[in-house]
């Protein structure tokens, strides 16, 4: 009884919104949900994205460099991290633009991956920190 409790207890719970880690070479589109990427799922880089979604494709290019398009009517601030070190370091990033305009990052560091999360809307369009 205890187990049929406990398992009807993770299938009621909702999932936890956790980063997103994108690695070097991948292309993947998500929704973001209470500020956080949801329901990611890998997809060829000429994929566009639809109404509420987010593309992102991280490549190895004079360092890294991440191209972001977010098909929602809000622009965006959000974290970058760039693992592959020791530990994840932060990076600045610029405002991701509303309706499906390309935003284009570029760090010096390789990096393995990109970690993105804690979105949040912005205050203008169009800005860097």
């Amino acid at each position: 009884m205890r187990s049929f409790i406990f398992f009807t207890a993770l299938i009621a719970s909702p999932a936890t919104a956790m980063p997103l880690t994108v690695r070097t070479g991948e292309s993947v589109i998500f929704v973001i949900d209470h500020g956080q990427p949801a329901r990611a799922r890998r997809v060829a880089p000429a994929t566009k994205p639809k109404p509420g979604e987010v593309l992102v494709i991280v490549r190895a290019m004079l360092g890294t460099t991440m191209s972001i398009t977010s098909n929602n009517q809000l622009a965006y601030t959000y974290r970058a991290e760039l693992i592959g070190g020791a530990k994840p370091v932060a990076t600045r990033s610029c405002t991701l633009p509303a309706n499906a305009v390309l935003s284009f990052e570029s760090w010096p560091q390789k990096a393995a991956a990109v970690r993105l999360s804690n979105f949040k809307p912005a205050a203008s369009a169009g800005s860097c920190p």
